[in-house]
């Protein structure tokens, strides 16, 4: 029987971060807004101490000791803090960051991207990324957690709804239209 670890990230998981916030995002997008280097951005984000993508603010899925996912979630209200740094390091890579709306803000831990390699999938891992850092936020002492999820992606909002979280509302981003769903402890 294969043994599940969920655990802190290290500056060392940065590809498997990177993975994950390219597979939320999905590959066409990520291209789009980051051009040809993006997973190269997306790995020295990972590394950073204070970046949206920091390896401080994700989780590390590993199956038998192998990296399987990732997940990243920080407070929203750190969003513009966190954001400034991030676009900092693109610009540095020549891309010039898309404006587009707050996806969360204070009074929200968010949940910022999840993804579990393919030949990884179809085991509960993203399941398990998802309630670890959701239940870590709540102990932290977040009342609500929250995500946005794209109208286009039916299976994950599912998953999310029976987790527990509601739909709050609807958000446009990176010329997606996304749904707002939250986790509220009760």
């Amino acid at each position: 029987m294969e043994q599940i670890t969920i655990r802190p990230a290290t500056a060392d998981d940065a590809s498997i971060i990177a993975s994950a916030i390219i597979m939320a995002i999905g590959e066409e997008t990520a291209q789009k807004y980051c051009g040809a280097h993006n997973r190269e951005i997306f790995e020295q984000l990972a590394r950073e101490e204070l970046s949206q993508y920091s390896h401080r603010n994700a989780l590390v899925a590993e199956v038998d000791g192998r990296t399987a996912g990732a997940i990243v979630g920080y407070d929203g209200a750190r969003l513009q803090e966190l954001r400034a740094r991030t676009f900092e390091v693109m610009a540095k890579h020549g891309v010039t960051p898309a404006l587009c709306d707050d996806e969360t803000g204070p009074g929200e831990f968010y949940l910022d991207s999840l993804g579990t390699l393919p030949e990884s999938r179809g085991r509960g891992i993203g399941r398990l990324l998802l309630e670890s850092l959701r239940d870590k936020a709540l102990k932290e002492g977040h009342r609500r957690v929250g995500l946005i999820v794209d109208t286009d992606n039916p299976e994950a909002e599912r998953l999310y709804l029976r987790l527990g979280f509601r739909q709050v509302g609807t958000k446009h981003f990176l010329g997606h239209t996304m749904h707002h769903l939250q986790y509220t402890q009760e």
